[in-house]
């Protein structure tokens, strides 16, 4: 070869890698696992398949701080490209102007397909809804989960119980056989903390009580003093004070896991994607799951997260986030994710490849949530989701630490509190009205 074929070369290959588009992606660990290292490894796998695009993975903690790291960096000038965020968040930031609608980027399409027809076509219904603002899509799911119970199966033979409990009356009748407090063992444990597994465990339990959490179709109003949630929040403080089968206090997934792990705890209600961590870990016994105990029905609330773009990125930016994003959500890595997590797989596709249908063969367990789809409601998602959500998450709070305190107080004062938060909202939108 010439020197100046050398030359050439090297010089295309230099333009080449001057030319691939570098973006920020951010993503949090939401439930235990070992989640951060396998989307390391996606992300790697990525930038290697291909010489356009260069993927920069920003690990960003739970759900919470990745959007106030998101936002964070918007307003530094640096907007991330893509972003992994609580499927609830999408309402809120959508509101505020802060991402992209997803045609922004399906623009690149080439099929030129837009991002509500792709969403329409490749994903499950129950998801869409939290995709999408006054009928224009600005996410694409990327995994999500549905709240399931875990139960020790070898602690349920041994008291005599042969079935998981079906409605809440038997788990009221099956935590008390489980419980053994000078064993230190417990019937039940749902977690309560307020980075949305306390809000998102009780919109579960208000929709299972027949009733429901939040308006579906405005973001201004929600129904912390219905009776339904009452009824969930009295529920909840009964378990502990008045049939003692779950501990006082504030309750986080990391004790839960510990306690179901050394055999101190018959159920726990957690999401579906802890399932590769419970799954991990449940060595010394088998463990099993099965669908929300109902009381008026059967209800579960989709959690999860979707594919999000910040306003602020280069035309260039969009289209490289377009590709990485398509490569996300493509039926065989989003299958491969939900394999590895626990959540399922929001992309229909997923399920018809050899590997899935594999692997619910080899573990049924897998199947639940998606038995449980035909129940789900959106998540719930308001003007100021956070805040709106940490006004009942910390009065469910102070139901678990307090015997003394009232369920519809605690109501009551959430109630209060969150219409003052959804108030400029609310009131904004007045002014529109004809």
């Amino acid at each position: 070869m010439s020197g100046w074929v050398v030359m050439l070369t090297g010089m295309a290959l230099s333009q080449g890698a001057l030319a691939k588009e570098t973006i920020d992606f951010m993503f949090p660990a939401p439930v235990d696992g070992k989640l951060t290292t396998e989307m390391t490894r996606v992300i790697r796998e990525y930038n290697q398949s291909q010489d356009q695009v260069e993927v920069r993975g920003i690990f960003t903690g739970g759900y919470d701080t990745t959007k106030m790291k998101a936002e964070s960096a918007a307003k530094a000038g640096s907007p991330p490209a893509l972003v992994i965020m609580s499927a609830n968040f999408t309402v809120d930031l959508a509101l505020k102007n802060e991402i992209l609608p997803m045609d922004e980027l399906f623009k690149f399409a080439p099929d030129k397909q837009s991002a509500t027809d792709y969403l329409q076509k490749n994903f499950w219904p129950a998801v869409r809804q939290n995709a999408q603002v006054m009928g224009q899509t600005y996410a694409i799911p990327f995994h999500n989960s549905t709240p399931i119970l875990y139960y020790n199966k070898e602690m349920f033979d041994k008291a005599g119980i042969d079935h998981p409990p079906r409605d809440w009356d038997e788990l009221v009748a099956d935590a008390k056989k489980l419980t053994d407090k000078d064993q230190g063992r417990w019937g039940i444990m749902i977690p309560s903390t307020n980075d949305d597994y306390g809000g998102w465990m009780l919109s579960a339990l208000t929709h299972a009580n027949g009733g429901d959490f939040n308006n579906a179709v405005y973001p201004g109003e929600v129904y912390y003093n219905s009776a339904s949630t009452r009824g969930a929040l009295q529920f909840w403080q009964n378990l502990v004070y008045r049939d003692e089968v779950m501990p006082a206090g504030v309750l986080n997934s990391k004790q839960i896991g510990a306690a179901f792990f050394s055999g101190k705890l018959g159920m726990a209600m957690l999401s579906t994607g802890a399932l590769g961590y419970m799954r991990e870990n449940s060595r010394d016994f088998t463990l099993e799951v099965a669908m929300m105990p109902a009381k008026e029905r059967l209800a579960v609330i989709i959690g999860g997260a979707s594919l999000v773009s910040f306003k602020g990125i280069s035309e260039a930016q969009k289209e490289a986030a377009y590709r990485f994003l398509t490569y996300l959500v493509s039926p065989e890595v989003n299958g491969a994710w939900s394999r590895f997590t626990g959540y399922f797989a929001p992309r229909m596709a997923a399920y018809d490849t050899p590997e899935m249908k594999a692997y619910l063969e080899q573990d049924p367990r897998a199947a639940v949530a998606l038995k449980q789809l035909q129940y789900a409601h959106p998540w719930y998602a308001t003007y100021e989701t956070v805040a709106v959500r940490k006004a009942i998450e910390n009065q469910l709070a102070s139901l678990l630490t307090d015997k003394s305190r009232k369920a519809d107080d605690a109501a009551r004062d959430a109630q209060q509190e969150a219409d003052g938060l959804l108030k400029p909202y609310v009131d904004q939108t007045a002014l529109k009205l004809p």
